[in-house]
């Protein structure tokens, strides 16, 4: 079996030693040289360019993404040659789309926040005004990482997005600023035979618009919050048909109640937990699904899981060079490399501590981590 991967991220990378394990060929079509997954890497090749990426398909069995961003029409031509596709372009569009992700989940009945779609000025004063002077505005494609998001008090304060929109319909998103008390993450994985499993609800911290950590389980969530959470998530990834790995993003508000913030159709920064803390990982997990194998069990190694991110990483050197004074001092932890350049606010690695004390578990990730920042 050969699963091919588009797109060379950090995403591609991690699924390698879950390919190896399982006995697939892995290959990855990357957009440039030098990329993090570069080891499984068969090809050079934008993922824009339909020519490369139905060549690419041409060699494997399943094909799948490292990243959500291939067009439309690409997707339904490969659909229509007869490639498996997973996730399909029926469930990638509202990855790909914030407008017709709302749309969506609102047909649903899921719960969401109150949103709009805005096509001027006008629109969005009138949303404020109805909201308390202030609201998230979106860019409906394209952002990621605190990306394309701005909160706003007034319309002039998005006017080069208005500017840029190309005509016909086209609209920014605008949301309610939800007031919540924290930021949650479930991840389930579907495969195309319909058979769904579910990690636990976790507990993610983001600092300047970027996730930094993520707590597995979310600290005070058994029970009604955590039911919740996962009824939400399989709701979604059978509503719009998700085939392999799915992140729902969500708001616990200050009231109690869970909104969905996000999707994201493959493995996702608040999963990465689980290659260290999961019976079976994220990436694994992704693979059986878009092969249709049967699901690996999800239960932790231990009764705590804390994953930091290494945002950014040494402003000289590289990560290796940390190496020995992080892993003497915190031997229990795993140190999960990129292979990316530092660059403030980049994701270059991450890593994991595993225990039954949250307190010890948080010191060692978090003094690990540190290790590898200036």
């Amino acid at each position: 079996m050969i699963v091919g991967v588009i797109g060379a991220g950090q995403l591609a990378r991690m699924m390698i030693p879950a390919a190896v394990e399982l006995g697939i060929e892995l290959r990855v079509l990357a957009e440039a040289d030098g990329m993090s997954a570069e080891l499984a890497a068969v090809g050079v090749g934008d993922y824009r360019d339909r020519d490369a990426v139905l060549s690419f398909a041409d060699t494997v069995d399943v094909l799948t993404f490292d990243h959500e961003h291939v067009p439309q029409e690409i997707l339904r031509e490969l659909v229509e040659r007869g490639v498996a596709v997973h996730p399909g372009p029926d469930a990638l569009l509202y990855a790909q789309d914030k407008l017709l992700m709302r749309e969506r989940l609102a047909e649903l009945g899921l719960p969401v926040p109150d949103w709009a779609r805005v096509e001027d000025a006008d629109a969005l004063a009138v949303f404020l005004a109805d909201h308390g002077g202030r609201a998230v505005v979106k860019t409906p494609r394209g952002g990621y990482d605190g990306k394309g998001v701005r909160v706003v008090r007034s319309a002039a304060e998005v006017d080069d997005w208005f500017a840029s929109l190309a005509g016909d319909g086209d609209a920014l998103l605008v949301e309610e600023l939800v007031d919540f008390s924290r930021e949650l993450a479930q991840q389930v994985a579907r495969r195309p035979s319909g058979e769904i499993v579910a990690w636990p609800l976790v507990e993610t911290v983001q600092a300047d618009g970027v996730c930094s950590e993520v707590i597995a389980p979310a600290p005070r969530s058994a029970g009604r919050l955590s039911d919740v959470a996962v009824q939400i998530a399989v709701a979604v990834a059978e509503g719009i048909g998700v085939t392999g790995a799915l992140a729902v993003e969500l708001f616990e508000t200050t009231d109690g109640r869970l909104l969905i913030n996000e999707l994201a159709m493959r493995p996702h920064n608040s999963g990465h937990w689980s290659i260290d803390g999961s019976i079976t990982s994220q990436f694994e997990q992704h693979l059986r699904a878009v092969l249709d194998l049967p699901l690996g069990s999800t239960e932790p190694h231990a009764e705590w899981s804390v994953m930091v991110n290494i945002l950014g990483g040494p402003s000289e050197g590289s990560l290796a060079d940390r190496y020995a004074s992080a892993l003497s001092q915190h031997p229990s932890v795993k140190v999960h490399n990129y292979g990316k350049a530092p660059r403030p606010g980049r994701k270059v690695g991450h890593v994991t501590a595993v225990g039954d004390d949250l307190d010890d578990v948080t010191y060692q990730a978090r003094a690990a981590a540190a290790h590898f920042g200036d």
